[in-house]
């Protein structure tokens, strides 16, 4: 976790905090002290139960904004220390349909989330990715990549700017809107089929506390234009079915149905590529990759100097994953299925 006193006096300011992520950053930051934490979101109907949920704290301020618009963010930005941007179109099938959406919020939005902290000098930025963004198959994937090539670029070409811009890469959040476990349950609760679009597909896997940490942790390691991604573990997509199916059918005969990769889809998850390897910097729960555009590495990032370079590739399909045991214990553990109901 955090140190307690990172986020303690200051006054944070979350993107997409109505969604599943910006939520818990929501809860984390509160929890570290922060004075003033500003909530922005589109969505009236969450933003007004955000509002109640935190409301006797009376440190936490919901405003209706869309990252679409500047003028808005430039606004609430005003007196803000940091930024955490989690806003974006985050469904691939969805932005593959509707391609100019996901660039217009997961784009034009974090280029705007870039301006209007430069306006108000804001200290630290950090940019929520997805391990989509590595060698993108998709539109998702692809506006997810810019997102961090605009941060690192905010970063290196505003060297007369103190504010600090860097990202986070991260898998599948358990129970997150778009993770597979709501789906599923859904589908067990209904009778089933359990669908899967193919028995083989890996993915790494994280909870949503684990999720939030790595951001909040991120801000304060970050010396600007690095993408951060966090050690996860690995599970087939399957495992995770059957052992939902043992947990919740409740003795039902639940069928596990295979309707194959939908456009957009990989059979496995890379949260680090073949060409970042070079640039990237190991520590016990990071990879930290370093921007391709710097060459001044041990001056700007002592982490360069004081850690072992990456050796290989960061990707599911090579890395081990869990066996049915490891990911039934995991779940145990962590009360997955308990927290993500």
């Amino acid at each position: 976790m955090i140190q307690t006193d990172s986020f303690k006096d200051k006054s944070v300011l979350i993107t997409g905090a109505c969604g599943t992520v910006g939520a818990e950053l929501t809860r984390q930051v509160l929890l570290a002290g922060a004075r003033l934490v500003v909530c922005v979101d589109n969505n009236e109907t969450e933003l007004f139960f955000l509002q109640e949920t935190h409301k006797a704290s009376g440190n936490v301020s919901c405003y209706l904004a869309d990252i679409r618009d500047l003028e808005s963010l430039k606004q609430r930005m005003q007196g803000i220390d940091i930024v955490l941007h989690s806003a974006a179109l985050k469904h691939v099938g969805l932005c593959e349909d509707s391609p100019s959406q996901a660039i217009r919020t997961n784009i034009e939005g974090t280029q705007n989330v870039i301006d209007a902290a430069l306006e108000n000098k804001v200290k630290r930025v950090i940019f929520t990715s997805s391990d989509k963004a590595v060698n993108p198959t998709s539109v998702m994937g692809t506006a997810k990549l810019m997102g961090e090539r605009l941060m690192t670029a905010a970063s290196i070409n505003n060297r007369k700017s103190d504010t600090i811009f860097a990202s986070t890469r991260f898998g599948n959040v358990l129970g997150s809107r778009g993770s597979v476990l709501p789906l599923f349950r859904k589908q067990i609760e209904a009778g089933g089929p359990v669908t899967l679009t193919h028995r083989d597909m890996t993915r790494f896997i994280m909870t949503l506390r684990e999720a939030a940490d790595l951001v909040l942790r991120s801000a304060f390691l970050a010396a600007g234009g690095e993408v951060f991604v966090t050690k996860m573990q690995i599970a087939r997509i399957e495992d995770i079915a059957d052992y939902m199916v043992k947990k919740l059918a409740l003795g039902k005969d639940i069928e596990i149905a295979e309707i194959g990769v939908k456009p957009g889809e990989k059979m496995y998850e890379e949260l680090m590529n073949d060409e970042e390897v070079r640039r990237t910097f190991e520590t016990d729960n990071f990879f930290v990759i370093l921007p391709a555009l710097t060459t001044d590495y041990e001056s700007r990032y002592p982490i360069s100097s004081g850690c072992p370079k990456a050796k290989r590739p960061y990707s599911s399909a090579i890395e081990e994953g869990m066996r049915q045991s490891e990911l039934e214990e995991y779940f145990e553990e962590r009360d997955i299925l308990e927290v993500s109901a």
